[in-house]
């Protein structure tokens, strides 16, 4: 150890550790362990570092009491995470290496991620694991984890020029918990305002107002009126093919028109009244930026925004892509383009593609959306050094040749327009061709283009009429939204971040306010999104959460202060919450209806008294086909269980017995109903 102690270097993830240490000592590092955690140590051109790992956050927001009884809640402080949440059961040895390694520091770098999130944590750990040392730390700068770019960062730490990103990202922390917590304890608890029973339920300033275009789209699709139209088409032959062509009036309002026009045509000539040619050049598309990514992967591949977003983090750590927490379009002159293609050029899958582009030069296209921090996502280069996984190979390519396809030059589509006439009525077929295909042959089959075969006439042809068919159509309702399509509108609507778009959605899944591919709100999300909007409609309201995004934009720049927004979001959030307390009992009622209703159709018919953390529910025997209770947690050893009456119909009452705690259940043979304890040994259990 140097005299004047050594340089800690503090990453976000273990495996960016790693790698900082394999770049900055060509891999003769000693490796150890402080506390259970990886410790990396080396010497570079006479200086000892040392270098550790968060786990992501290891600091949370709570408040002071954390009881989960009590609200309205206005105080919050930071906290080790493993306070904050019992689930972190890590949290706190990671954090008691890194205050141990900090004792013998001499030089602190930071080298987290460089976005709000990873300057949020740099910051936490530096103030209150190192002790103060937020402000005097170095500043590593990188967006890929390549050997050379490591190496270029370290060469050029210097001194953090200011912390407007972690002071935004520790008030969207404090103030999300403020409205969240205050606003999910009230829907949580309100159905014990009416006897009833408690749910964990969450809302919050992004969680809901996305749900709210969910619920927006919902109501359109259930008021919608299919108004029908007919379409007519006909079919036309010459030279012993036959194509099909649209009447020019694509949408026929009435049968009778449409009839009309069957009859008139039929059997006749038709002349080629004319044909238009056109060629339309199609620009390659934009580098990737996270949500453009994320929107395509959901398109081309079928991956959820979320967990595209953790495959890509996972091909960051391997330093196969740059950073993938972006909001760039653009990728920089300065990086080394034909260092990157000659690396890509020696995976098989793309030798052929990169050659081509080497020939004609290495000017990419370039989007309009910028980040300071971090360029468009693209691959590094580098080939991975293990066989990644069917859905991590599948992004990798799919990133891979995007990149590619961006130095490709446009491609271009002939279209053919061809009009016919029978009988004064017109008829149009379109066609489309792809004459030169450009960056379409990079991008391979994510350019999704399909070609259509034209009218194979000229202008004055006369073709005979081979049919007309007349079909009767219906106005198509709005589609709901799906995952890609709704980060889009988070997106436009200036929502949520980046990093968070994807998360909100999970939660809403994870809530059962949700669900299918296509996002349907259920009867519990449309409860609560109602409730917002009667008793606190700011929280659903896309202008509360873009006011919030623009005022941490002046913290960032410095032109407004934390304890600003945090005053006014106290001050905001009391007037929607007392609006919820006083309507407490109503709203209770509301959502407990709905709750029933649910596991009515469910199936699940209580919680389980014997384990306390199961549900109860009817289960049809494989082997005897029969019916009993059983519970959901029977894998883990409860083996609670009742029979049931195999004849007439079963429906959960969502009550518990007031003699032992197991679920009733309404029971209906023939005109004869009754409500029935599940439990054969109930002291209060009367046969009917």
């Amino acid at each position: 150890m140097a005299a004047d102690g050594y340089t800690l270097v503090i990453c976000e993830k273990p495996d960016a550790a790693r790698r900082v240490s394999d770049a900055l000592s060509d891999g003769k590092c000693a490796v150890s362990q402080v506390e259970g955690a990886p410790v990396f140590r080396f010497m570079r051109e006479g200086e000892e570092f040392v270098v550790c790992s968060a786990l992501g956050h290891l600091y949370g927001v709570s408040d002071p009491s954390r009881e989960r009884t009590v609200y309205p809640v206005f105080d919050v402080e930071w906290y080790p995470l493993n306070e904050v949440d019992k689930g972190s059961t890590t949290a706190r040895s990671r954090i008691a290496a890194i205050r141990k390694l900090a004792a013998g520091a001499a030089k602190f770098v930071n080298a987290c991620d460089l976005d709000v999130e990873g300057e949020t944590i740099g910051f936490n750990l530096l103030r209150y694991a190192c002790g103060g040392k937020e402000k005097g730390a170095l500043r590593a700068r990188f967006s890929t984890l390549t050997k050379d770019d490591l190496r270029r960062s370290f060469g050029d730490l210097k001194p953090q020029e200011t912390d407007g990103l972690a002071r935004v990202g520790r008030t969207r922390h404090a103030i999300d918990f403020l409205w969240g917590i205050n606003l999910s304890r009230a829907l949580s608890q309100s159905p014990l305002a009416s006897g009833r029973r408690y749910r964990t339920m969450s809302v919050g300033r992004v969680q809901g107002p996305t749900l709210g275009f969910l619920a927006k789209r919902e109501r359109e699709i259930r008021e919608f009126v299919p108004i029908p139209y007919w379409k007519v088409t006909g079919l036309f032959r010459k030279d012993g093919k036959e194509f099909s062509a649209g009447y020019i009036e694509e949408k026929v309002k009435t049968r009778v028109k449409a009839e009309g026009i069957r009859l008139a045509c039929r059997g006749g000539m038709a002349v080629v009244a004319a044909v238009r040619r056109s060629t339309v050049q199609v620009s390659p598309p934009t580098p990737f930026n996270l949500g453009d990514l994320q929107r395509e992967a959901y398109r081309a591949l079928r991956i959820p925004p979320s967990r595209t977003l953790q495959i890509a983090e996972s091909l960051y750590l391997t330093a196969l892509i740059s950073y993938p927490r972006t909001s760039s379009q653009m990728l920089p002159a300065s990086l080394d383009f034909r260092r990157i293609l000659d690396g890509i050029g020696k995976m098989p899958a793309y030798s052929d593609a990169v050659q081509k582009i080497l020939k004609h030069g290495t000017r990419t296209t370039q989007g309009t959306k910028s980040d300071p921090a971090h360029p468009a996502i693209h691959p590094t280069g580098e080939r991975p050094r293990t066989s990644l996984g069917a859905l991590t190979h599948s992004l990798f390519e799919l990133i891979v040749r995007r990149f590619l396809a961006g130095f490709g030059p446009p491609a271009r589509s002939e279209l053919v327009d061809t009009l016919l006439e029978v009988e004064g009525y017109q008829f149009r077929a379109m066609g489309s061709r792809t004459s030169f295909h450009g960056w379409m042959e990079y991008y391979g089959s994510y350019a999704g283009r399909r070609d259509t075969e034209p009218f194979p006439a000229a202008e004055s042809d006369i073709v005979e009429v081979a049919g007309v068919t007349v079909a009767e159509k219906f106005e198509q309702r709005p589609q709901r939204y799906n995952q890609g399509s709704l980060l889009g509108k988070m997106e436009s609507e200036g929502i949520g971040t980046k990093a968070t778009r994807a998360d909100i959605i999970s939660t809403l899944l994870s809530r059962g306010y949700v669900s299918g591919e296509s996002l349907e709100v259920t009867d519990l999300g449309f409860a609560v999104i109602e409730t917002m909007e009667k008793y606190s409609p700011s929280v659903v309201s896309t202008d509360l959460t873009r006011k919030v995004e623009e005022r941490l934009e002046c913290i960032e720049d410095g032109t407004e202060g934390e304890s600003g927004i945090v005053r006014e979001t106290i001050r905001a959030a009391s007037e929607q919450l007392m609006k919820l307390i006083a309507n407490e009992e109503e709203v209770g009622k509301e959502i407990d209806g709905t709750l029933a209703a649910e596991a009515a159709r469910s199936g699940i018919l209580g919680k389980c008294p014997i384990c306390k953390s199961g549900h109860l529910s009817v289960v049809r025997s494989k082997a005897t086909k029969k019916r009993f209770v059983g519970c959901s947690n029977y894998s883990n050893g409860c083996r609670a269980s009742a029979p049931l009456p195999q004849k007439g119909t079963l429906r959960p009452t969502a009550k518990a017995c007031g003699k032992c705690s197991w679920p009733l259940v309404y029971i209906s043979v023939g005109k004869r109903p009754w409500t029935l304890c599940v439990n054969p040994d109930c002291p209060g259990r009367k046969k009917p």
